[in-house]
């Protein structure tokens, strides 16, 4: 039994609970146990009111118990919601987050990898602008987007088959004449895959189709001229258009109605990404929808990997299609 005000322990859980020291210890390192046990453990904790020592946890198992994750902003609904679905994931398993917003700055990025390493994290998860990221060896790197080789396991969603999904839904709903609109960096990373899937859809569906692609960093208004050029009489010379992000997606379709072209009974779009109003309300625009929390349950689950050696180079998750009121139903 406790002594007064002394702070329980997990022998007083166990007992509590009424199962063994290890079925605690299970419970609290994120290890699966059975269903009945981790319920009788969760509500022994919540009971005793236990408070796990991380410092003294982290010491008997050489380990800090803290992921690094770096992404390019936290401006970004999908961004953000990646970050949030990834800090669930780690806190499941008694992780806890260093986040780090990098601006898609490569040597920020660095800055940040090499800070990560002096606090001793447990490994990094990132969203990479950086070809050239050098992570020291012995820390678990988890790339998401971007893949760097085989020894370097990358998390990402299909966009070749989101791309070509993209094109047989708009032919689908009627479309003759097709578009895709693409802002992006200039490298190699798996994003670049929707224009593929795209074009090869169109080939195979034998639709007509027209690229406007522009690097990162280029105004807005090199697609409002881009409209304008394909805007004859009124009309534009394409029926349904498919964007590289449901951001760029939500400028595209502004622009259009400003141009007086109804969406989508004039021109059908149609974004990828997934964002939702709100974080969680309806769909910003019909869309591609990509699987975040599967990605950060994904990335959780091999960061925490103990045999990196098991880990494949790339994991590619499905994406499904979603009606968000800018595609004829």
């Amino acid at each position: 039994m406790n002594k007064p005000n002394s702070a329980p322990t997990m022998k007083d859980v166990a007992r509590e609970a009424g199962v063994a020291l290890g079925t605690v210890s299970k419970v609290i390192n994120g290890i699966p146990v059975g269903e009945s046990y981790r319920i009788r453990v969760e509500e022994a904790i919540e009971k005793l009111n236990y408070r796990i020592n991380s410092y003294a946890r982290g010491l008997k198992s050489n380990r800090t118990y803290i992921i690094a994750v770096m992404v390019p902003n936290l401006i970004s609904p999908f961004f953000a919601k990646l970050v949030n679905c990834i800090n669930k994931s780690l806190a499941q398993r008694g992780y806890r987050m260093l986040l780090c917003a990098t601006d898609y700055d490569p040597e920020q990025e660095q800055n940040y990898v090499i800070m990560a390493e002096q606090q001793k994290v447990d490994g990094i998860i990132c969203l990479s602008y950086n070809p050239n990221l050098q992570v020291s060896e012995g820390v678990p790197l988890i790339s998401i987007d971007r893949y760097f080789g085989a020894h370097i396991p990358c998390v990402a969603s299909d966009n070749y088959g989101g791309g070509a999904l993209a094109a047989q839904k708009l032919v689908e709903n009627g479309c003759k004449n097709l578009a895709f609109l693409r802002t992006g960096s200039k490298l190699t990373n798996e994003p670049n895959k929707r224009k593929d899937g795209f074009i090869n859809a169109c080939e195979n569906l034998e639709v007509p189709y027209t690229l406007k692609i522009v690097d990162d960093g280029t105004p807005y208004e090199a697609f409002e001229d881009f409209l304008r050029e394909h805007l004859h009489d009124g009309k534009l010379d394409f029926d349904g258009i498919f964007c590289v992000t449901d951001t760029l997606a939500h400028q595209i379709i502004h622009s259009l109605r400003l141009m007086g072209q109804r969406v989508p009974e004039d021109v059908q779009v149609i974004g990828f990404d997934g964002i939702r109003h709100f974080g969680d309300h309806e769909f910003t625009c019909s869309t591609i929808v990509q699987p975040t929390e599967e990605i950060a349950q994904v990335c959780v689950n091999m960061v925490l990997e103990k045999d990196e050696g098991k880990s494949p180079s790339l994991v590619c998750l499905p994406v499904t299609y979603a009606y968000g009121g800018t595609t004829k139903k």
